[in-house]
């Protein structure tokens, strides 16, 4: 199998990883909360061949809309300059790959904390615990309340557990970021996204319209 470089910036953390044969060769993972896109270029020039791979996979959201963009840029622009593929994955997917090393075969519910006191929230059906996980319902982004109905009873997982009831936080193992290092290079369909964002929720910020036509203006 090729090379692949896997970039992951949609959350506070910042994680790259490299593959080779579907073998983790070389990784960085930092919990930084903001300055990803000051950290991510060095980051991938301290990986093997500064980082050059085969393919690219990144992480395209939902999360922060600066990160995204910061990842979706760096694997955009190395895509071109090695004259690469780029593809895309959820970041509720990696989490839920991640949450399947520790679960047995089960409905499980993503939680990640998506701003303005709102919940990314997605329920995955855990195939086996190969970590294996196929989405059950589609991201949406709800007030806690609402995701605690929502999940119910199923185990959740992701960054929003605090934003959560407490009677709802197993404990603090739970509280998972994506992470580049748990990419499964072994899974080639898992990033089958085209690399664009995934935001759920309108941007907070709205583009300017001006105002068309002037009082009184004269016709003709």
């Amino acid at each position: 199998m090729a090379r692949l470089l896997v970039i992951d910036t949609a959350t506070p953390a910042c994680s790259v990883a490299l593959f080779d044969n579907e073998a983790l060769i070389a990784s960085d993972y930092v919990d930084l909360g903001r300055g990803h896109a000051e950290r991510l270029v060095p980051m991938i020039a301290t990986l093997p061949d500064k980082g050059r791979a085969d393919a690219i996979a990144v992480n395209c959201g939902p999360g922060s809309f600066t990160g995204i963009r910061v990842g979706l840029s760096a694997a955009m622009a190395l895509g071109i300059a090695w004259d690469v593929p780029v593809s895309g994955y959820s970041s509720l997917a990696l989490v839920a790959h991640m949450a399947a090393r520790a679960i047995d075969s089960r409905t499980i519910s993503i939680a990640m904390q998506a701003g303005h006191g709102e919940l990314f929230v997605q329920d995955f059906q855990i195939v086996d615990q190969c970590a294996s996980a196929a989405p059950d319902t589609d991201i949406v982004s709800v007030t806690p309340q609402v995701a605690a109905g929502m999940i119910g009873g199923n185990p959740v997982f992701g960054s929003g557990l605090s934003l959560l009831p407490e009677a709802m936080r197993p404990n603090e193992t739970h509280s998972l970021l994506p992470d580049a290092r748990a990419f499964p290079a072994s899974q080639p369909d898992f990033a089958a996204l085209a690399p664009k964002p995934i935001y759920v929720r309108a941007p907070d910020a709205k583009p300017f319209k001006a105002k068309t036509g002037l009082t009184g203006a004269a016709n003709g």
